[in-house]
This record gives C-alpha cells, structure tokens and sequence, in this order.
C-alpha cells in the first residue's frame, strides 16, 4: 500500500499483506459471534491485537479521503473486534463501513461485509440490502448469509431460495445440504428477529 497524509502533513504507510495476515488469523477465530479460542490467553492476546492495530488504522482512516482498501480493512477489524466484545467496536466498524459506502456505494467487498456485519449484530432488516446488492455484483457466498439473515427474520421459504441460490455456486457444499434438510425437517429453531 502507499503512503497516506495525516491532517499534521505526516506521511505514514503501511505493509498491507502483513496487515492481512493479522486480520486473517484473527478472522479464523472471531469472524462469528461467539468467538472460538483455544484459551482465555488467546482471547486475550486477540482483544490486545485489535484493540492496538485498529489504534493504529485511526491514523489512517481519520484523513480526508481516507485510501478505501485501508478503510475495508479497519472497518473488518473492528467487526471482529465487536465479536470480541471489545467496547466501541461496533460503533466504530458501523462508521467505517458507512464511510467506505459513501465514498464507493457499489463496492463489492464493503456491502458483503457491511451486510454481514450488520446481519451479526442482531439487524438483519438492515442487512439484507447491503447482502442483496453483493449478491448482485457478483458475490456469491453473500447468499449464504442472505439466507442465515432471513433464518434470524423466520422467512424459512425466503431462507430455503437463498440456500439453494447459494448451493448452486458452492455444489461440493455438503454443510449446505444439512443446513437445509434440518430447515426443511423443523430441526432448526427459527426466531423472529424485527431486526
């Protein structure tokens, strides 16, 4: 990544493939509410890790104009770090990803993980939009949350379409299969969420 200005005229930049790797290993542990470690010393370190480098993307995405790739990243952080029930996380990620919106409305990325985001944090009625344009734009693992997003608004037939849309993209997908017989069959509890 290249180098941004900060309002006092310092230039800072930053490794962005190194950045990935941080939030790529915090991902595979707290993409999802609950959080999965394998100790509490983990947890720990993890709610360190967020808390210090999203300290660090302040600098970076408190500019004008702030570089969109730095903004994704920060507000995907902090998504994490709400999972981590990191106090503010999930203000500030919400912020984030509606800068990011304003900036690039159509961006792929940002309103599958806006979505998802927001789907995750108990509103599911304000997720679906940013789901649904994902999906339109070519991402296709966003109908899988489409349908998880309308599993939490107990739209079981909208929850099921969205499943075989998915299941459609992701043949091999054999966790599909399950999920859909245990919708069909009733094993899955569906609860109204007014989200």
């Amino acid at each position: 990544m290249g180098a941004t200005e900060t309002p006092s005229g310092k230039k800072f930049s930053f490794n962005g493939a190194y950045l990935d790797q941080i939030i790529n290993d915090l991902s595979a542990h707290a993409k999802n509410y609950p959080a999965q470690f394998d100790s509490p010393q983990d947890k720990q370190r993890a709610i360190q890790d967020v808390k210090t480098v999203s300290g660090m993307l302040d600098i970076l995405t408190n500019v004008p104009n702030p570089n969109p790739a730095i903004l994704v990243r920060a507000a995907y952080l902090n998504s994490i770090g709400h999972n981590l029930e990191i106090a503010g996380s999930a203000q500030k990620a919400d912020a984030l990803f509606r800068k990011l919106l304003a900036a690039q409305p159509a961006d792929p990325r940002g309103n599958y993980m806006y979505g998802t985001f927001l789907s995750g944090a108990g509103k599911p009625g304000e997720a679906l939009p940013y789901l649904e344009k994902a999906l339109s734009a070519g991402v296709s693992d966003a109908a899988y949350t489409i349908a998880m997003t309308h599993l939490a608004l107990g739209e079981k037939e909208l929850a099921l379409k969205s499943l075989a849309d998915y299941k459609r993209s992701n043949p091999g997908d054999a966790d599909t299969d399950k999920l859909i017989e245990a919708i069909r069959s009733g094993k899955i509890e569906l609860k109204k969420n007014p989200g």
